[in-house]
């Protein structure tokens, strides 16, 4: 598993990676060495990550410096048997160079729940490729997140009509 990003769902997600005994190896522009270790991941180059991985996941937030992070360069080291999840921003994937790899089968499937454009239109190729998984993204509805979310929402309501 190669982990882009070891922020707090990265490192959540290299947890779960290792209770299946999986190899992980991370990367970001600021990981250290130190943090790597502390989270029990081997910390490797950008290109070395994409080579190697099995399963590439991106966590990380999107800026200026990050849209793009992942392109045709990073997508054509990938091994032909290789996915690539991307459940954190769909920019910092170039849609064009990821919709390459995966109609000219360079790479084995990619898992995907955010995108260019929200939600993802009728048409796109995400929805008729069969080597791609594209849900909504919801993996922040929990009882827990709608209770909040309707409290706050009644709360303001409240406020507003007294």
């Amino acid at each position: 598993m190669g982990i882009i990003g070891l922020g707090n769902i990265g490192s959540t997600i290299a947890r779960y990676a290792k209770a299946f005994e999986m190899e992980v190896i991370a990367w970001s522009e600021n990981l250290t060495l130190e943090k790597a270790n502390e989270h029990g991941v081997r910390l490797v180059s950008k290109e070395d990550l994409f080579k190697t991985a099995d399963f590439v996941t991106l966590h990380l937030v999107l800026s200026s410096r990050s849209r793009n992070i992942v392109t045709s360069s990073e997508l054509n080291l990938m091994k032909s048997t290789a996915y690539l999840i991307n459940t954190s921003r769909g920019p910092l994937v170039n849609e064009a160079d990821l919709i390459n790899v995966l109609v000219t089968n360079k790479i084995a499937g990619a898992a995907l729940d955010v995108y260019d454009t929200e939600p993802l239109p009728a048409e796109h190729p995400f929805r008729r490729l069969d080597n791609v998984l594209a849900t909504p993204h919801i993996g922040y509805v929990t009882k827990d997140t709608y209770k909040i979310f309707y409290e706050d929402t009644i709360s303001r309501l409240e406020e507003w009509l007294s």
